[in-house]
């Protein structure tokens, strides 16, 4: 199984499954896979946990250069 890994802000549920919806009807059109194949997973991610040019992305938001 095909299988997509999204990580981002946290999502309302009707953005959810437009994103979800959306890699998948893209992934099959360029693979010639089945839809029913894919397997998407959505992560959230804060600022806190993610780094960006050697600084925490929460940082770097609030002072960008």
């Amino acid at each position: 199984m095909p299988t997509i890994f999204f990580y981002g802000p946290e999502l309302e549920r009707e953005k959810k499954k437009e994103l979800i919806k959306s890699f998948t009807e893209k992934a099959s059109e360029l693979t010639g896979i089945d839809k029913s194949a894919f397997v998407v997973y959505l992560r959230k991610s804060d600022g806190e946990n993610v780094g960006v040019g050697g600084q925490l992305l929460a940082e770097r938001q609030k002072n960008p250069k």
